[in-house]
């Protein structure tokens, strides 16, 4: 069955896809990889973007039972009916912030990735898409890729839960909205 990595730009999919490669026989499908090579990317104003509906017909095609499918798409391009786990790997968005400041993202990109990841917009699409019993968060804000590994292999047998992830009352407690939304 098909393991899911997903999650906001920068909260480390693919370290935690290469940590699980080391000690699993998965076949790695990087969504954006695969877009690019195949020519799935559009150019648009607000840079390039991935024909979703397009890439969705030619990836339900290439995936098999030991693919790890890595990308923040995931929810977007794949059907539940071979999923198994879909992991969402969330990260605090202070640490994010820091992260897509680094990686030079516009203030607006910075915004709209930090506000879905506040949001959880990817964990409830996911939770749409795969199923809540099949959907799980974990905090990667702390823990080594290592770490995060395990506890995938333990989400995997069902002897983890994953974690509950809800960053709004650290942004209301700091009363900071205005650095990660526009309004």
């Amino acid at each position: 069955m098909v393991l899911v990595i997903t999650g906001s730009p920068g909260v480390g999919k693919h370290t935690i896809a290469n940590e699980i490669l080391h000690s699993n026989d998965y076949e790695l499908l990087d969504i954006n990889k695969i877009a690019s090579e195949k020519g799935f990317i559009e150019d648009n104003q607000d840079g390039n973007e991935i024909d979703v509906d397009k890439f969705k017909g030619y990836f339900e095609k290439i995936i098999t039972e030991k693919s790890l499918v890595v990308g923040h798409l995931a929810p977007y391009v794949l059907n539940d009916k071979n999923v198994k786990s879909a992991i969402v790997l969330r990260k605090n968005p202070y640490k994010l912030l820091d992260i897509y400041e680094k990686r030079g993202y516009s203030e607006e990109k910075r915004k709209e990735n930090l506000g879905s990841e506040i949001l959880g917009i990817i964990t409830n699409d996911a939770i749409t898409n795969f199923g809540q019993d099949k959907t799980f968060q974990i905090d990667a804000s702390g823990s080594t890729p290592k770490e995060i590994s395990s506890r995938i292999d333990n989400i995997i047998n069902r002897n983890d839960d994953g974690d509950n992830i809800d960053w709004l009352p650290l942004i209301q407690e700091k009363n900071d909205f205005k650095t990660f939304f526009e309004y």
